[in-house]
């Protein structure tokens, strides 16, 4: 059993992503960051062949990291994309209600996210989140004609030219920014953090199923430039591992606060209409918990009580699922079309493009039969 001390996440700490950022190094040494964003946004599928004008560096690094990892399972990532078919709306919510607030909670990643032009319009980064995770899901993501690999490969370099930057700048406070333990941080957002989000709604997921989502997420992890040795190697390591990124770092600031409230706006003018603006705060506040939500100031209202009966709707629409294969499609096909419908409103029928930043902002600062599965208890030893 791995232990998660300080010292192993304080040497986590000092290392960032040795391929990805020589490779932005190179190209702004060369500089041929715009020639190398304009050809990638051509390159968009898997199996492209690699156009001529592709700067040498970006050529060797898009060669290198064009194959998912030789240990990948693939019988074990079916299972994972029919557990987002099923679920795929209630994974959506999970994301933009849970994940993002979590990320708003550890103050440093919060600064971050604050640092560069195109994070600080909260469309585009939820945009750019449900769209990863729309190519992550399907059935040709690591085949030719796939999008998933291209826009992880693009995805690492962003993370390498914000490194490249802050570094350059001394607008930082620590050696490494986007380091190896808030990768892995990131990481446990999106696949455990998800999962308990969707406990919590009362989301009707196996053991099986709950596992076999978080080993997507290792296998995106290494592709995001994580070193494979030390992802979580199950759920039961990664809550070691999250419960102790967490104690370590989370709490309040006025980034996490600012950001929590354009997500808030944007999804109220996503909402026709004002009638239903307070349930958006009170499912953030249903999902996070009342301590992460004051820390973001999440306004309170008398939606905070009506949002708990979420998972008892949620109960009664799994029942009329289990009515048979018919409605079980409808419900799937119906979930598919909401999942679509919000990314199409996030996106404004946009692809997503990745690009490298010349500069970050000027102003950044630095100060059923089958068991359900749960959540194991709160460790209060």
């Amino acid at each position: 059993m791995h232990e998660y001390t300080d010292e192993h996440m304080d040497a986590l700490r000092l290392r960032g992503d040795e391929f990805a950022d020589a490779t932005v190094e190179a190209l702004f040494t060369g500089a041929e960051v715009a020639r190398f964003n304009t050809v990638m946004r051509w390159f968009t599928v898997s199996g492209q062949a690699l156009p001529d004008e592709l700067p040498d560096p970006a050529r060797d690094y898009l060669e290198a990291t064009a194959t998912p990892p030789d240990w990948v399972d693939w019988a074990v990532m079916e299972r994972a994309r029919q557990f987002f078919i099923d679920n795929d709306v209630h994974i959506s919510t999970a994301l933009s209600f849970a994940a993002m607030p979590a990320c708003y909670v550890v103050p440093h990643i919060a600064r971050l996210l604050s640092a560069t032009h195109s994070l600080a319009y909260p469309s585009r980064r939820m945009a750019e989140t449900g769209q990863f995770t729309v190519y992550l899901m399907r059935p040709d993501a690591f085949e030719a004609g796939g999008r998933f690999l291209p826009a992880a490969q693009k995805v690492r370099l962003l993370h390498a030219s914000i490194r490249h930057h802050l570094k350059r700048e001394g607008r930082w406070p620590e050696p490494v920014p986007i380091c190896q333990e808030d990768m892995l941080g990131g990481l446990m957002m999106f696949s455990l953090q998800v999962l308990d989000a969707l406990h919590r709604m009362g989301v009707h997921i196996t053991s099986d199923g709950a596992e076999a989502y978080y080993y997507a997420w290792r296998v995106v992890g290494t592709i995001l430039g994580c070193d494979p040795a030390t992802i979580p190697a199950d759920l039961q390591a990664a809550r070691r591992f999250s419960d102790r990124y967490m104690i370590r770092h989370m709490g309040p600031s006025p980034e996490g606060v600012h950001l929590t409230r354009q997500l808030i706006t944007m999804y109220e003018e996503v909402v026709p209409g004002t009638l239903l603006d307070p349930v958006v705060p009170a499912l953030i506040r249903f999902l996070i918990g009342d301590t992460a939500a004051d820390w973001l100031e999440v306004p309170r209202s008398r939606w905070d009580s009506l949002i708990k009966v979420a998972p008892a709707l949620l109960g009664a629409l799994e029942r009329f699922e289990d009515r048979g294969p018919w409605a079980s499609q409808l419900s799937d096909r119906l979930g598919r079309l909401t999942t679509a419908l919000e990314l199409s409103s996030l996106t404004r029928g946009r692809v997503m493009h990745y690009a490298i930043p010349h500069e970050l902002k000027a102003d950044y600062g630095l100060p059923t039969s089958v068991p359900r599965w749960a959540p194991p208890p709160a460790d209060l030893g």
